[in-house]
């Protein structure tokens, strides 16, 4: 009558004992993962702080050995490395304006230095303007050209180097203006005092040199051509400059004022109006607003130390944040640094670091809901198998022999399942109300054995047998 009380007493002692000694280990293994869970959320906010943080790996064009464009950016990237260490910057080789141009529409680059009349790509956007070079007509002393009509049948000297192609095209254009045809207009592309010597021998009504205010290539001309003629050249006025620009937008009017390219005798003699091309150094429409302010800010405001190492930088300029120009118009993230200062471009910054902070948080949530969700079907899973031993208790009392053995054998599956759980997933309050329900339901059975043991049982006293 007592066949299945070791057996359910070792079951008892069994359950009691090893969940009992896993309830530590589990512990500790939730803590560690809910640890990891933390560091990965840690991980993972650094990760995009830093992806979101004003920091670029910035691919840049750069002209060919010893052009202006080389010396800037190698004064760029010398200042931006000791101010910037998180700006990194990838020279990319090109050829001349053209393939600097080429490269940024293509993709190949991010940042390229462009002029505004050369090859312009339709997805760049201005930076800051490098260099605004004067398009001047260089005439000999005494010539009786007064207009670009006046060149029609004669020939013009262009100043051979990296940019005489672009030069070239820019005399087409101007010509185009006034309807003269390019077959029109002799061309000869020589060096400075090449030109010069070929003025002095009237070969040539006219040379066409576009530099800046500033020693460069118009100066060099002016300066050739005085000493070989021993004359005071002149530059020829271009009153139609506004108009051309509105028609031709890579051009710009602009007043050159008296003696700016030679002090004395002075050239001009007096103020001039003529054309004038921008450098810029230009971005894709597809940089984060951002890193375009931060570039600007670091050239404008490292423009001292640009120039400590190269001159050409003396004439760097911020755009006009107001120009709508359709050529190289300036790019948003400078127009409003330019419009609002350096608040404006921290208030950025800010934005960046707000946005990485409300992702951060959205996962950290996620992962509690997720966390708290598992943690609750798990505690659900552990309470079922204690309710379910309430219950055999309970019914134990009411069953005939056959729903008695029905329960024990769901007790036993119970007792069972519990002992092959994976470690960790009952709790230590679980465990101890297992426990405590365990050895209620054991009672429960073994009582209603007991009870229905009677009608079972065989007479202990003899049996009288009367014979007939």
């Amino acid at each position: 009558m007592q066949d299945a009380e070791p057996v359910s007493i070792g079951h008892d002692r069994m359950w009691s004992r090893s969940p009992a000694r896993r309830a530590p280990r589990n512990r500790r293994w939730s803590r560690a993962l809910l640890a990891a869970g933390v560091l990965l959320v840690a991980a993972a906010g650094f990760a995009l702080a830093h992806v979101w943080s004003p920091h670029a790996n910035l691919r840049v064009t750069i002209g060919p050995p010893g052009s202006t464009a080389e010396r800037f950016i190698t004064a760029f990237a010398a200042v931006s490395k000791a101010q910037h260490p998180r700006v990194n910057l990838d020279l990319v080789r090109v050829d001349d304006l053209t393939g600097s141009a080429r490269a940024l529409e293509e993709r190949r680059t991010d940042l390229a230095i462009v002029r505004s009349d050369a090859a312009v790509p339709a997805n760049a956007q201005t930076i800051v303007i490098l260099r605004r070079d004067v398009v001047a007509f260089i005439l000999p002393p005494h010539s009786a050209v007064t207009s670009v009509a006046g060149l029609a049948g004669k020939t013009v000297g262009i100043v051979a180097g990296p940019l005489q192609t672009a030069n070239a095209r820019l005399l087409d254009t101007v010509l185009s203006y006034f309807n003269i045809p390019a077959k029109d207009v002799g061309r000869t592309v020589l060096a400075v005092d090449a030109l010069a010597q070929s003025v002095r021998e009237k070969k040539l009504a006219a040379v066409l040199a576009v530099g800046p205010m500033a020693p460069g290539e118009v100066v060099d001309v002016v300066g050739a051509i005085a000493r070989a003629t021993r004359g005071t050249p002149r530059v020829l006025a271009l009153d139609e400059a506004e108009a051309i620009g509105k028609r031709f937008p890579g051009f710009e009017s602009i007043d050159v004022p008296v003696g700016a390219f030679r002090a004395r005798p002075a050239t001009p003699s007096e103020t001039v109006t003529t054309l004038a091309v921008t450098f810029r150094f230009a971005a894709s429409e597809l940089m984060p607003n951002v890193v375009a302010a931060a570039i600007a800010r670091s050239i404008l405001t490292t423009k001292t130390k640009l120039i400590a190492i190269t001159p050409l930088a003396a004439q760097i300029e911020a755009p006009d944040p107001d120009d709508k120009s359709p050529i190289l118009p300036v790019h948003p993230g400078v127009a409003a640094y330019l419009s609002n200062g350096d608040q404006t471009f921290f208030d950025q910054v800010q934005q960046y670091f707000y946005l990485g902070g409300l992702v951060v948080s959205l996962a950290g949530s996620l992962l509690a809901a997720a966390s708290a969700g598992w943690n609750r079907r798990r505690s659900e899973a552990g309470w079922r198998p204690v309710r379910r031993l309430v219950e055999i208790a309970n019914a134990a009392a009411g069953v005939d022999r056959a729903g008695l053995a029905a329960l024990e054998d769901e007790y036993r599956a119970i007792v069972a399942a519990m002992l092959s759980c994976s470690s960790g997933l009952v709790g230590t309050d679980c465990l101890s109300a297992f426990s405590t329900a365990l050895a209620h339901a054991r009672h429960a059975l073994d009582h209603r054995r007991a009870s229905l043991e009677p009608e079972t049982a065989v007479p202990s006293g003899p049996t009288l047998v009367v014979a007939r």
